[in-house]
């Protein structure tokens, strides 16, 4: 079974909407996975996916019920097979929290699409439509890199 840990700033808004729609995904394609969610800072520990996010999930028949934020931990490093981070800053604090990346497990979500871009944090544009579309596109490549390990 392939771990996947899923990041973004504050675990509230675009890793716990992956964490969910990447879990859907591939328990709907047979694929056995674990993935759970982090946050690269401290500032939302405790608190639930914040309600836009949770209204959308809720909309595709997701429940988040019971999430809540969390943050990275350096020795999570070596329990998980891939570290998905939503944008650059994600990736430029995990490498800080891990001490580095010396078995390539950091990855960029949107860099497993031709995009090639960072996933936009809704809580600063509030466009949870495009965050949606980019996770779901996002997990869409995952799950087939997933399924090439």
């Amino acid at each position: 079974m392939i771990k996947v840990l899923i990041t973004c700033h504050g675990n509230i808004c675009r890793s716990p909407m992956a964490e969910f729609v990447f879990r859907d995904m591939a328990a709907k394609a047979g694929v056995e996975v674990e993935v759970a969610s982090a946050a690269t800072s401290a500032e939302e520990i405790g608190n639930p996916v914040y309600p836009p996010v949770r209204r959308l999930l809720l909309e595709h028949g997701l429940d988040p019920s019971g999430k809540t934020a969390r943050q990275l931990r350096r020795s999570e490093y070596v329990d998980w097979d891939l570290i998905v981070g939503m944008d650059s800053a994600n990736i430029c604090s995990m490498n800080r929290i891990f001490g580095g990346d010396p078995e390539r497990k950091l990855i960029r979500l949107l860099d497993l699409t031709p995009l090639k871009r960072d996933v936009a944090d809704p809580w600063y544009t509030r466009d949870f439509d495009a965050c949606w579309d980019d996770v779901t596109l996002g997990c869409r490549a995952l799950l087939e890199r997933v399924r090439s390990m």
